[in-house]
Order: C-alpha cells, then sequence, then structure tokens
C-alpha cells in the first residue's frame, strides 16, 4: 500500500465526513453532500495526480451493490406484478427520450448516428443517485418511487442492446482518423480481455447470456443456503462478510463476461436469494460496503467536472443541461400521466428520473473509442452528465418542499362531517389508536376516531366501524370533532413533531380536556411532559417489560417474583423520568441544558445502585 493511495484514501473520507453531515443538517441529503464533497476536492486530486475515472469506474461497485440489497427486499412474484411497467413504462421512456434527444441533436447539425448515440446516452437516468435518494425519504414504496424504480430497471436491461448497436453508428471519418493513431488513445488495448462471447455469433451469444443468467438464478436458489450454513460452521463474521462480498462479485463479474450489466445480475440474485434464510444477514453484511461505495463514487462525479472546460463553455453547458432535464421531465410527467400516477406521485416520477445517469460516463467512452462521437462533442456531454447528476439532489428539495405539500393524495379529499361527536376523540388508528378504540368500544363506550389515511379507513369501515378522515392537527377539524364537550383526548398519530403539536395545542387551549399522548421514545416524553402532557404512554414501554418479565421467568423465577422484580424496576425508572422531566425544555437541545446534564450524571451511578437493590429485594420478598 503506498503512500499516494492511502492520502488518496483519506482526502476521499475526510471529505464525506466533513460535508454529508452539514449537507444533512442544512436538509440537502447525503447525496448533494458527497457531490459538493468531490467538486471542493477536486483540484487536490487532480494535483496529486489521482486518476478521477479509474476511481470513479471502482467505487461503481456501490451501485451494483445497492441493486442486489434492492432484489433482496422484493420477491419474484412482486416483480412479476411490476412486469407492465417496467417493460411498457421503462420500454417508452427510453424509445421517446431517445428520439427526441436525436431530433434535438441534429436540429444543432449533428449526423443522425451521432444524434442517436446521445439519445441513447440522455436516455438514462442515474440509478446511484435516484435509488439512494428514495430509499433516503422513504419514497421507494410510494407509486412514484415504484414507477421510478421500473424504469430505471429497465433502463439497465436497455444497456445491452445499446453496447451492441453503438459500433454500427461508426462516422468513416472518425474510424479513419482512429487507424491513423490521431485521436483518443489506447482504448481496450494492451489489457486482459476478458469475454466469454468474443467470437461469437448472435445465437452462440444469446446461448451463453441464458446459461450465465440460468446460472445465478440456479445459484441463488439452491447454492446460497448450503454455502452460508457451511461457511457459518467456522464461526467466524469476518468469513462470512467475505462470502457475501465474494458471491456479489462473483456474480456481477460473469455478467461482465457475457456483455450484461452487472448491476442488473446482481439485482437478479437479490430477487432469487429473497427468500432465503440468510436473507437479512447478507443485507447486514454487505449494506455498510455499499454505503462506503457509493459515497466514493459520488464523491468522483463532483471531482470529475472540468471546470476549465466548463468556464469555456458555461452557456452552451448550462442551456445543455437545463433542456435536458426540462425534456425528461415533461416525457417523465406525460407517461405517468398515461400510466395513472397522481399527485405527488406523478411529480416524484417526473423530477426525480430527469437527469442523465452514471451509465453515461461509461456509454460516451465506448462512443468515443468505436468512433461513433467525436472527442469535443463527447467532453461537452461528460459535463452535462456530470452537471445534471449534481442538480438532481435540488430537483428532490423542490419536490419536497414546495410540490409535495400541494400534491399529496390526501390532500385531495376534503375532512368528513361529524354528525355525532362523542366526549371521547381518538387521533390516530394505527397500530396503537386501533387497540385503545377497540378496548373502549368493547366496554360500550362511543369514540369519534379520526385518521389521516384514507386506505386505512375504508378498511375499517368494510368491518362496520365508525371513522372519520381527516387531520386531526388541524384546529376546526377537532372543533366539529367536539373538543369543546370532550373529556379525553388520546393522540395516537404518527411522528413526534405532530404528536406534540397537538398535545400542546389541546393543553392550552382546551385544559378541561384530559389528554392521553402516545410517545415514540424517553426523550419524546420530556418533550410532552414539557408541553404540559401529564397522561403520557411510552408506545413500547409496557410490552417491554412484559418481556422483561418473561425473561424472569425463563431463567427460573416464579410468576409472583418477576412480577414483584418488574415493578419494582418500573416504580424506580417512573421516579427519575419524573425528576428529570421538570428539568427538561423543550425549546433548548438536552445536550446544552446545563442543569438537566448534571443532574443526569449525579443520578447515575446511585440510580443504578438503588434500582438492583430495589429489584433484589424485591426477589427476596417474595421468594
Amino acid at each position: 500500500m503506498t503512500a499516494e493511495f492511502m492520502l488518496i484514501t483519506f482526502t476521499l473520507f475526510l471529505a464525506g465526513v466533513l460535508a454529508v453531515p452539514i449537507a444533512s443538517r442544512l436538509g440537502l441529503g447525503s447525496v448533494l453532500g458527497y457531490l459538493l464533497a468531490g467538486i471542493v476536492i477536486s483540484p487536490f486530486l487532480h494535483w496529486i495526480g489521482a486518476d478521477v475515472v479509474a476511481l470513479q469506474h471502482f467505487s461503481e461497485f456501490g451501485v451494483v451493490m445497492m441493486l442486489f440489497i434492492v432484489g433482496l427486499e422484493m420477491n419474484p412474484k412482486s416483480l412479476w406484478a411490476m412486469r407492465s411497467r417496467i417493460f411498457v413504462l421503462g420500454g417508452l421512456q427510453v424509445t421517446v427520450t431517445t428520439l427526441l434527444v436525436m431530433g434535438v441533436a441534429m436540429a444543432f447539425g449533428q449526423p443522425w448516428s451521432v444524434g442517436l448515440a446521445i439519445g441513447l446516452v440522455f436516455a438514462l437516468s442515474s440509478t446511484a443517485i435516484v435509488n439512494q435518494t428514495l430509499r433516503e425519504k422513504g419514497l421507494l414504496r410510494s407509486d412514484g418511487g415504484q414507477a421510478s424504480f421500473s424504469v430505471l430497471l429497465m433502463q439497465d436491461i436497455a444497456v445491452i442492446p445499446m453496447l451492441a448497436l453503438i459500433p454500427l453508428l461508426a462516422l468513416p471519418e472518425l474510424t479513419e482518423a482512429m487507424s491513423h493513431g490521431h485521436t483518443g488513445g489506447d482504448h481496450g488495448s494492451g489489457g486482459l480481455n476478458l469475454s466469454l462471447v468474443q467470437g461469437l455469433n448472435g445465437w452462440q451469444t444469446g446461448l451463453v447470456t441464458l446459461a450465465a443468467i440460468a446460472g445465478v438464478v440456479f445459484i441463488g436458489t439452491y447454492l446460497t443456503t448450503p454455502i452460508f450454513r457451511f461457511v457459518a460452521r467456522a464461526r467466524l463474521r469476518e468469513l462470512f462478510v467475505t462470502t457475501a462480498l465474494m458471491m456479489v462479485l462473483g456474480i456481477a463479474l460473469l455478467m461482465t463476461l457475457v456483455g450484461l450489466s452487472p448491476a442488473l445480475g446482481t439485482f437478479l440474485a437479490g430477487v432469487v436469494m429473497a427468500g432465503s434464510e440468510y436473507r437479512h444477514e447478507l443485507e447486514s453484511d454487505i449494506d455498510p460496503f455499499k454505503g462506503i461505495f457509493l459515497g466514493v463514487f459520488f464523491i468522483t462525479v463532483g471531482a470529475s467536472i472540468d471546470f476549465g472546460l466548463l468556464g469555456q463553455n458555461i452557456a452552451l453547458v448550462l442551456g445543455l443541461t437545463v433542456g435536458l432535464i426540462i425534456l425528461k421531465s415533461a416525457i417523465l410527467l406525460l407517461l405517468g400521466q398515461a400510466f395513472k400516477l397522481e399527485g405527488g406521485d406523478k411529480w416524484l416520477f417526473g423530477l426525480g428520473l430527469a437527469q442523465a445517469g452514471e451509465f453515461g460516463f461509461v456509454l460516451l467512452s465506448f462512443t468515443v473509442a468505436n468512433a461513433v462521437i467525436p472527442d469535443g462533442v463527447a467532453d461537452i456531454l461528460l459535463l452535462v452528465v456530470a452537471l445534471s447528476m449534481l442538480l438532481t439532489p435540488a430537483l428532490f428539495i423542490l419536490y419536497d418542499r414546495v410540490i409535495a405539500p400541494r400534491y399529496s393524495y390526501e390532500d385531495e379529499r376534503e375532512a368528513d362531517k361529524i354528525e355525532a361527536p362523542s366526549q371521547i376523540i381518538i387521533a390516530g388508528h394505527g397500530r396503537f389508536g386501533g387497540i385503545v378504540n377497540r378496548g373502549l368500544r368493547a366496554a360500550g363506550l362511543d369514540t369519534t376516531v379520526l385518521d389521516y389515511s384514507s386506505e386505512q379507513l375504508e378498511m375499517l369501515r368494510r368491518f362496520k366501524i365508525s371513522v372519520h378522515f381527516g387531520d386531526a392537527t388541524r384546529p376546526d377539524l377537532l372543533h366539529a370533532a367536539g373538543i369543546e364537550e370532550a373529556k379525553i383526548l388520546v393522540v395516537a398519530i404518527d411522528g413526534k413533531e405532530a404528536i406534540t403539536g397537538l398535545t400542546r395545542y389541546v393543553c392550552a387551549h382546551y385544559p378541561h380536556v384530559h389528554v392521553i399522548a402516545r410517545a415514540v421514545d424517553r426523550d419524546h416524553v420530556y418533550d410532552l411532559w414539557s408541553v404540559g402532557c401529564r397522561d403520557v404512554i411510552r408506545e413500547t414501554y409496557d410490552s417491554s417489560l412484559r418481556a422483561t418479565r418473561s425473561a424472569f421467568e425463563a431463567l427460573g423465577h416464579s410468576r409472583a417474583t418477576a412480577e414483584r422484580m418488574v415493578a419494582e424496576f418500573d416504580a424506580s425508572d417512573r421516579e427519575v423520568m419524573l425528576e428529570l422531566a421538570e428539568l427538561h425544555d423543550i425549546n433548548i437541545p438536552m445536550v446544552e441544558n446545563e442543569a438537566y446534564m448534571q443532574r443526569v450524571s449525579e443520578m447515575m451511578e446511585v440510580w443504578q445502585e438503588q434500582m438492583a437493590g430495589r429489584v433484589y429485594n424485591a426477589k427476596k420478598k417474595v421468594d
């Protein structure tokens, strides 16, 4: 390991460590943080002679790992259910974008073959950025997220015929110039050329490709479990991690040898392995490496921008980049409309895939090597690809902050009219509020249930449960629900901020109402206490106590002893929480609240000893 290698690695990691937390804190997301980090360190990397392009190709393995994990989270049945979106929606997106970009290029005076090649490059979107951002924001399971994923998958499939088509578009004058050594280096010469299909005709290549895919399916279905069982006998975690990486790398290599996208192959392997008993272990082992490689990849995208060339052609590059984003967004929005994507999902689909993709770098190098696109044009197009990827996080921010609040599905429906409000209002009818409602109604008590999920309410109404659609945090809806005459409000909605906001409002404006608030965690208990609620229920606390009691019983204690020990622990914990709750200030971050932190520090050792003593005495008393 050379000093140069360690310096480059340290620089990449340092840039990510500094930039990503700052970007995340500003609400920009990790991807934009990595891209900006790459831009900042770009001059330094070029000064020390780092091969940014080689780093980018190496770190693309993160995209391969990401698609493997995405595949693990799916199964063949769900993939089959998406076939229409994958092949029809995805196919239309690739075809229409290619043809329209080709038309624009020809309008700018490019030959049809160059225009077609540019269209193929720009038809692709960034699997790495889009999938990573959708997963970060929890949007991958939404209709817009699923449509985006389907199109990205089709684009990966489309790369195969693109690679076959591009050499057929070679320009005679460029081919002649390359043969005389006037252009572009020694692409592909002098290195080891590994391919299982080189020199084969069409049907032979097809057979080898099908055999490789069948091999991946066979390995994932029949060999994964025996291999990992064998490795597990060694009881070495690092060997398990190595095996997981070996399988992903081996499948990616096999796909590359037969001319397929390695990301597509590992996605297929992930889908096949989704039913394996080792699925979760595979995911947890691969995920950290995926994050590291993806981070380095995004940094290299930012570092690959040639600012000298950009400065000389700033108007042209920016115009082409913005034009590409507008064109692709328009195509995607029209396709989304045709495939019945509505509201925010349509805009998520339209904006999320509007950039060019990382495979554009590969295709552009391939077009230059095959005398399809001149070097000068390719250099400008590389800048357009990189800048469009750089602007993608900004498009997601636009969606999050401007579009999503206006076009969410739930906002399109008006709140229900509440004809006969009761004295018990339950805000939220999920896994927490639903049980509360069932218990109260079983005792013959009437409740007014408010929930903001129309799908959930439609299901409940099929079981003849009286529920009302609406946002319980809205004062006008609370008024319609009869908050003035209500005795009890059970706050069971999702989200810390929403729970705290609703609780604060009711405690301040309707002090006669007894508020029972759901707390997400221990810190949330203090927030709710701070805004005036005195009946706070930690959503997993009671079940955790029951689990503790079961653990005591499993260790040989009687039911009475176990219950007494848990009761003493519970009492001690509540006493401490009440004391600390009085010192908590919701307007001051906990670590900056000196009185709170000082008291916690004083209490820790004493509290632990006292609690242990009380539990032990409870055990002795019962025994």
